[in-house]
């Protein structure tokens, strides 16, 4: 199975910024309790990159991806912390070659169909979008879908989804899976409430299993 097809079977990718790299374990720990084995960790905080690589090591069976990934140095940081994948916001040509020519899976952000056939010039056919919800949730995304789906294209709509939104964007056809922040927010890790991410986690998965 390759890693695309195991973020399809995980279906939320949820969505780690953190502050002190440490805090990594008892969140992978609360996710894998409620019933996930992924995890983005962003890359817009100095700890991210030592909370990737202490992840790889203490969570070998998890699916580890790069948020935020924006520069080329971010990139090759990651891959060397043991990211499996990355996305990144936005869609910058450089850093989708340079993953390309290490055949590093890399998920860049789109918003328009501009932006679609950008990416699919460059060889990619999985792309984010975001922010999904801002910019008109799902009746957007099935618009923007609609002309392209004949070439084979999934989405991992992130920005602004949640528990009750969750059904409707898991449903869309050309939707592989969604990302999200709301199963790990920053109160909560701050608070060190991992009992509560777990059972977000456990809440968000049982709608996925109803669809």
């Amino acid at each position: 199975m390759n890693i695309t097809d195991e973020i399809k079977e995980a279906k939320i990718i949820p969505i780690i910024v953190l502050e002190d790299a440490e805090d990594i374990t008892p969140v992978c720990e609360a996710l894998r309790a409620g019933g996930l084995s992924i995890a983005e960790i962003t890359f817009r905080t100095p700890c991210a990159r030592e909370a990737l690589s202490l992840a790889r090591t203490n969570f070998p069976d998890f699916i580890l991806g790069a948020g935020t990934v924006t520069k080329l140095d971010e990139l090759g940081s990651c891959v060397d912390a043991g990211a499996q994948f990355a996305v990144s916001p936005g869609l910058n040509p450089s850093i989708v070659n340079s993953a390309r020519e290490i055949e590093f899976p890399f998920f860049p952000g789109v918003c328009t169909p501009t932006e679609v056939e950008k990416a699919l010039g460059l060889g990619c056919e999985v792309l984010k979008f975001f922010p999904a919800q801002a910019l008109g949730g799902v009746k957007i995304l099935k618009a923007v879908y609609g002309p392209y789906k004949h070439r084979g294209i999934q989405f991992i709509p992130t920005g602004g989804i949640n528990a009750e939104n969750l059904e409707s964007y898991i449903s869309l056809p050309g939707v592989l899976a969604v990302g999200g922040s709301w199963l790990t927010p920053k109160n909560l890790i701050k608070e060190k409430a991992w009992h509560k991410i777990t059972e977000l986690t456990r809440q968000s998965l049982s709608i996925v299993k109803k669809i």
